[in-house]
């Protein structure tokens, strides 16, 4: 009698669990766009990256301006060689992004042709997208929200890569 509630159990479980699987699959696919990247949305999400990354690299403030959402929430964590740990949730305003990408290469030696741009787009929706860009100082993950038709850096989480890592 054990074996057969056991197996009832089981089977009820199982049968829920496919049912719920399935279920997120249609949602995703009826609400995320299919990576195409040649679409006019994923060019503009890589463009609203580009326009971060390269303000950055390139002295270029108003790129900065241009692409992240005066609204941003950007924290980080960055690995400090000497003692060989994370420094966790330095956070960083819109305005000290546009400030940093105004100095941070003002010098012009942070960067070289073989310095890390490449993107990562996960996601698009109508309203929504994710991505991650490894650069010079590490990763960096995003969330964009579509505003006025443009889309725009919501948020930002990043980390520094160790040279152990």
């Amino acid at each position: 009698m054990k074996n057969i509630v056991f197996l009832f159990i089981f089977l009820v479980t199982f049968i829920s669990l496919e049912s719920c699987n399935s279920s997120i699959e249609n949602t995703t696919e009826q609400n995320s766009i299919l990576i195409d990247k040649n679409s006019e949305e994923y060019k503009n999400v890589e463009a609203a990256i580009l326009d971060y990354v390269e303000g950055l690299y390139l002295v270029d403030s108003t790129r900065i301006d241009k692409s992240v959402s005066k609204n941003l929430r950007k924290i980080g964590y960055w690995y400090n060689p000497e003692e060989k740990v994370y420094r966790d949730n330095l956070e960083m305003t819109h305005t000290q992004l546009s400030n940093l990408a105004a100095n941070w290469n003002k010098n012009g030696d942070r960067i070289t042709e073989k310095t890390p741009k490449e993107i990562i787009i996960f996601d698009i929706n109508s309203k929504t997208a994710s991505a991650k860009l490894i650069a010079a100082w590490g990763l960096d993950l995003f969330h964009l929200a579509k505003i006025n038709n443009q889309w725009k850096i919501m948020n930002v989480i990043w980390q520094s890569i160790p040279e152990n890592e």
